[in-house]
């Protein structure tokens, strides 16, 4: 199948971790100030934002109507040691009115189809709780 972009965010950063950042489409427009973890928090939005869309397209594939939006608290940990920084994340997902089984089966494979996911595997220690 061929491949096919769907989009392109663009964004402007002055300063690192302690300056600003700007959308080109003018939606996000925010001064990043230490010490406020503001990257690790537009990542976890980002992720947890992508991961909703993922659960939901895994009920769409499976045939199973979700009562109630899916919600996902992400928690991403700036780490340091042994001189180097690293990320740890955790996504904790609740479905609500959902099984348990169904709803570990519906995040598993959130967790397969998600472009963010699919960044990280490997990358950082990430664990996907049920909530």
């Amino acid at each position: 199948m061929a491949e096919k972009l769907l989009f392109t965010g663009k964004t402007h950063n002055t300063g690192g971790r302690n300056g600003g950042t700007r959308s080109s489409d003018g939606q996000l427009d925010l001064r990043l100030t230490q010490p406020h973890p503001a990257a690790e928090n537009l990542f976890g939005a980002a992720w947890s934002a992508c991961f909703i869309g993922a659960i939901e397209l895994a009920a769409v594939q499976r045939k199973i109507r979700l009562a109630a939006g899916p919600e996902v608290d992400a928690e991403i940990d700036l780490n340091v040691g042994d001189g180097s920084y690293f990320l740890r994340a955790r996504l904790n997902v609740s479905l609500p009115d959902v099984d348990r089984e169904l709803a570990q089966e519906l995040i598993e494979a959130a967790h397969d189809i998600c472009p963010y996911s699919k960044a990280t595997r490997g990358n950082i220690d990430v664990a996907v709780n049920l909530v």
